[in-house]
């Protein structure tokens, strides 16, 4: 028997009391009322949010204010096949399926296209609009202030439901099912108390002792992602996906498994965007249109922790936001190389909020570098494991909230230890290829502020010694400038890529 299987069926023996909790109360905000707030007016608590008066009723916020996307694709195409094309990521990039592809180029085996090939790309089978009822704040699919002080584990073994008896190996670790989703929220900045209200929406594993489906629990059923983890990691990512290609209007519709296209409502907002999108990766279209309703997940989070808008943090991201000054992340004098343009800061669903930089010499592949990154800016080390180092700028302990900088694929020899105040310039560890996935020792470096992954190339681009980043639309492609000098993103060591204080 599966250890899964296993956690499952020793799962059934406990008695709990899961159907019978109270659900956390939400606080409730009269969005009718809600009054400009002054320029200079303090800063909500960050921690807390405001509380709810339980005389007053529920409202559903109205949606937004109608947002531009891009129009519509109705015309055939053409497209000439690539290094590395599938007819799968063909489809995804039209938003149709890999055999609608096949079928309107009479292709009988989807595995033998080539390189040069020229393909007609049908246009999308659209339904009527998607919806306009909004799920979720903004502020709840981030990891963000609210999240800031919630307890994970505390909070499922309330419930005592199938997950507090799962355990998984993870990169040579045990760890249970709480500690999972906890790693999870904290990788992506995803909220927790979304992903639980997911897992529970999909398979009950947080009020019910038996669970559902145990290979697949969020119901992404692809070779290669079975188990808590992948699952989690997996749900974590496209919630991303779907809330950051809204940030920036690169998406016009959902593509549903059914071949089915909803041309996306205008009036959602950047959170409910995540949901729907996660869930188009999912159902078709009627199961879609109900699990992005109000009798849908917004129930099942409502039933966990009351009113989603409760705890909407309002605005997560200001509209006078600037990057406080960050300093190159590297030691004065050593010349490293600039190796990647704006690319996503966690896996492939973020916003593009990251930069690559990597240490002389310069040989490709993963080597020892007894090179150092240093802090780009003052502030406390609040996390410091599995290649990963995050700064807190703001003096508190929380990556929630404020600024905050992601080091990756720091090597855990020399690695600086939680709790440390670093001054700019201090060192923090040497570069390596420790943590997720890489092809030779470098730096990855991202912001994030109030939990929200800050592109690198929008509207606050890195300014890093003066230096700032500028992408080209193409993941890894863009440019550093600084004055009238221009360094060209590189993935080697190049005379044209070359950088030092």
């Amino acid at each position: 028997m599966s250890l899964l299987k296993k956690v499952i069926f020793c799962s059934i023996m406990v008695l709990t009391a899961g159907c019978t909790k109270r659900a956390h109360t939400a606080p409730y905000i009269n969005f009718s009322k809600v009054e400009p707030q002054p320029e200079h007016s303090p800063t909500p608590n960050p921690y807390q949010p405001p509380t709810q008066d339980p005389n007053q009723p529920l409202l559903t916020p109205t949606p937004d204010k109608p947002r531009p996307l891009p129009t519509l694709r109705t015309q055939k195409e053409h497209y000439v096949v690539q290094p590395g094309d599938t007819l799968k990521k063909i489809g995804y990039r039209y938003q149709i399926l890999p055999e609608q592809i096949a079928q309107e180029n009479n292709i009988t085996n989807p595995n033998l296209i080539y390189v040069g090939q020229e393909l007609i790309i049908p246009p999308p089978n659209y339904s009527e609009p998607g919806p306009s009822f909004k799920i979720i704040p903004n502020s709840e699919l981030v990891y963000g202030p609210y999240a800031a002080q919630f307890d994970t584990k505390a909070f499922l073994e309330e419930y005592g439901g199938a997950i507090t008896k799962y355990e998984e190996e993870v990169n040579g670790e045990t760890l249970t099912g709480p500690e999972i989703l906890s790693d999870v929220a904290r990788d992506y900045s995803v909220n927790p108390r979304l992903l639980i209200s997911v897992l529970e929406h999909q398979s009950q594993w947080v009020t019910g002792t038996q669970g559902g489906d145990e290979i697949y629990p969020m119901g992404y059923e692809e070779l290669g992602y079975e188990g808590l983890y992948r699952q989690t990691a997996w749900a974590a990512n496209e919630l991303n996906r779907g809330y950051y290609l809204w940030r920036v209007k690169g998406v016009a519709s959902w593509r549903l498994p059914d071949n089915m296209n909803v041309p996306i409502n205008t009036a959602i907002n950047a959170g409910t965007a995540g949901i729907q999108h996660l869930f188009s990766q999912l159902m078709p279209y009627k199961p879609w249109t109900r699990a992005v309703s109000e009798d849908g997940l917004f129930a099942t989070y409502r039933g966990l922790f009351g009113y989603p808008f409760g705890y909407d943090y309002h605005p997560l991201i200001p509209e006078d936001l600037t990057q406080p000054p960050l300093a190159l992340p590297f030691e004065s004098g050593v010349t490293w190389a600039f190796t990647g343009g704006p690319h996503s800061g966690w896996d492939s669903g973020s916003a593009w909020a990251a930069l690559d930089f990597a240490p002389p010499p310069g040989n490709l592949g993963c080597v020892v570098s007894d090179e150092w990154v240093v802090a780009a800016a003052d502030g406390r080390v609040v996390h410091s494991d599995e290649g990963a180092v995050v700064q807190s700028l703001d003096g508190d302990a929380y990556e929630q909230t404020g600024w905050s900088l992601l080091y990756f694929h720091i090597e855990s020899r020399d690695r600086v230890e939680v709790g440390r105040q670093l001054k700019t310039g201090d060192r923090i560890g040497h570069p390596s290829c420790e943590g997720g996935f890489s092809t030779g020792t470098h730096l990855h470096i991202a912001r994030r502020y109030n939990g929200e992954w800050i592109p690198a190339d929008q509207d606050i681009p890195f300014n890093l010694g003066g230096w700032i980043s500028e992408g080209y639309g193409i993941l890894y492609e863009g440019a550093l400038h600084r004055g009238s000098q221009m360094i060209q993103a590189e993935d080697r060591r190049t005379e044209d890529n070359l950088i030092q204080h």
